[in-house]
């Protein structure tokens, strides 16, 4: 048997994607209950984080497990096989173990170093424990994995390298203040009651927020989390239920969600009606265009604004009658008569009257020229060369954000479009992700990758030696079993010794026994801890026509040792 991880996680999907393939609580449950119906697979846990979902399993057949995993994820993420495929990773035994390793260390997260993950690996295995989906494998991997980012923590400054995703995000809503500074004197919405939500609001009441309002499905778990926060002594905090969210959105600086819903928590609508906000652009807000030779963009009244009879259909610039096109990247691929057939409807458009405030109009020959010259451009190739970055254009000033959102959520609980909304900043998964890819890294990391490998390689030695225990105890009954049957055949042939000759001849021929077989059973477990050590059992079973029935039993009595094990600690 052998483990297997089929997964896809930050690293290797976008965001969009993890955001749809999330699992719920009751998908993970069917999820490790199919798994282990499957032909392939004996074991299996679940490891489902707001950034990573990943399927673990012990399989005695490598492609078709990784056929049946990878099916499995599908079904249960509700997205298409086809589609998520591009985005998974397989790892396989030692790769598989160091992948886990790596995940529980925190040099896989999305903030390195962060330490919220050795508690969701916990989760992990008491979930499968609890519906008897880990066996002996998976059991001691993850509980190794525990061990491992412990000493990792312990031992080195990985703490240093990252913080936890609470803190990180809180970091980018203070865009570059103390986060001490900035959450000072603020109130705090928090939205859930999970670990992810009660690690936020701990965080919140250790910064310097004053009040902290606590919303949840579940009442229980909200007033039992503001008692202890009120416990502290340091910030006021209170329980609502979810219906009371619009309401305390009137009163909140921060808010941060964090929930098990598999739809939006807050909609757009919701937090522009609680703040009084504008889900556009403001009058002022105008981004200056961009393109060839050309002049600033008008600043025109927001009533103006319309470009429905445009013969291209582009989307136009808000408050900018007249005018689609934002410099080149947004005309990238055009083609040149498209250009000019938009040119031309550019120098033709009506502009406004004079009456109303007094604004700066961009002569119409001169918006003609400027699209006409990216036309002559693009003649010589045929189109406007396409770019994967764009020319940055000019930053939309806008309004200092008054209201905070943190969006800790998988799939998300905030609608993105509150990105629109003036006065408002969100911080989502998908920015947090853009941001952590140039965080530092610190020194320590190197020297937890080496404590990685380290452990990985003993876990593989223990791992490798276990599975050859059993033939060495069935050879050793076996070989307890013709003594017994020597002595009692001598006792017929001799019947009469007395009872201390026989036991003297007992112990004589079971120390020749164990001198024969002690060093070939030593060596054996060292040659079997060694990488490609696992045919020695096999060989020793052949060798000695071991009852292969006899080695499972053995198997089956240990496993079940450490099953009772487990239960009483």
């Amino acid at each position: 048997m052998s483990l297997l991880v089929v997964g896809l996680s930050h690293r290797s999907a976008p965001v969009s994607v993890l955001e749809r393939a999330a699992l719920h609580a009751d998908a993970q449950v069917k999820l490790l209950q199919d798994t282990v119906a499957a032909d392939p697979a004996t074991e299996a846990a679940v490891l489902a984080t707001c950034n990573r979902i990943e399927l673990y399993a012990d399989v005695d057949k490598f492609h078709a497990g990784v056929a049946e995993l990878s099916t499995l994820l599908a079904q249960h993420s509700g997205v298409g096989l086809d589609e998520l495929t591009p985005y998974l990773y397989v790892h396989y035994e030692d790769r598989a173990v160091h992948h886990l390793f790596s995940v529980a260390c925190g040099l896989d997260s999305m903030v390195v170093g962060e330490g919220q993950i050795l508690g969701q690996i916990k989760d992990s295995l008491a979930r499968a424990q609890e519906l008897h989906t880990a066996g002996r494998l998976l059991n001691d991997l993850f509980q190794q994995a525990l061990r491992v980012g412990k000493r990792a923590h312990s031992e080195t400054g990985i703490d240093r390298a990252g913080q936890s995703l609470v803190t990180f995000g809180l970091e980018q809503l203070a865009l570059g203040a103390e986060v001490s500074d900035w959450a000072r004197g603020k109130k705090a919405l928090v939205i859930g009651a999970g670990s992810m939500s009660s690690l936020a609001a701990a965080t919140l009441a250790r910064v310097g927020v004053t009040e902290i309002v606590v919303a949840n499905r579940t009442a229980d778990r909200a007033e039992r989390l503001a008692e202890i926060l009120n416990e502290g002594g340091d910030v006021s905090a209170r329980a609502v239920p979810m219906d009371s969210v619009s309401d305390e959105l009137t009163r909140a600086d921060v808010v941060v969600s964090c929930t098990g819903a598999t739809g939006l928590v807050l909609s757009a609508e919701a937090v522009a009606a609680a703040r009084g906000s504008v889900a556009q652009l403001g009058a002022d807000e105008v981004p200056p265009f961009h393109g060839s030779g050309a002049a600033p963009a008008a600043r025109l009244p927001a009533s103006s604004a319309t470009d429905e009879n445009c013969p291209l259909d582009l989307a136009p610039i808000q408050t900018t009658p007249g005018f689609s096109v934002l410099g080149e990247a947004a005309v990238a691929g055009m083609a040149a008569s498209e250009l000019e057939q938009h040119a031309a409807w550019v120098d033709n458009a009506p502009r406004p009257q004079s009456s109303g405030p007094a604004v700066t109009v961009l002569d119409p020959a001169e918006e003609a020229d400027a699209i006409a010259a990216l036309a002559a451009t693009a003649a010589v190739i045929g189109r406007v060369p396409e770019r994967r970055r764009p020319e940055p254009v000019a930053e939309i000033p806008r309004p200092t954000p008054s209201l905070f959102l943190l969006d800790l959520a998988m799939p998300r609980d905030i609608d993105a479009a509150v990105h629109r909304l003036g006065g408002v900043r969100l911080v989502d998964i998908e920015s947090l992700a853009d941001a952590s890819a140039d965080a530092p890294m610190a020194a320590d990391v190197d020297q937890v990758r080496r404590i990685v490998a380290d452990e990985v390689a003993a876990f593989g030695a223990a791992l490798r030696a276990a599975h050859i225990t059993p033939t060495v105890v069935a050879l050793r009954s076996m070989a307890a079993e013709v003594v017994a049957g020597e002595i009692a055949r001598l006792d017929g042939r001799l019947p009469g010794l007395d009872d201390k000759q026989r036991g003297e001849i007992t112990q004589t021929v079971r120390r020749v026994v164990d001198k024969l077989l002690h060093a070939p059973t030593v060596r054996v477990k060292q040659l079997a801890a060694e990488p490609g050590g696992a045919g020695y059992a096999d060989a020793l079973r052949t060798l000695f026509d071991l009852d292969p029935e006899t080695v499972a039993a053995v198997s089956r009595a240990e496993d079940s040792t450490d099953e009772k094990d487990r239960g009483s600690s």
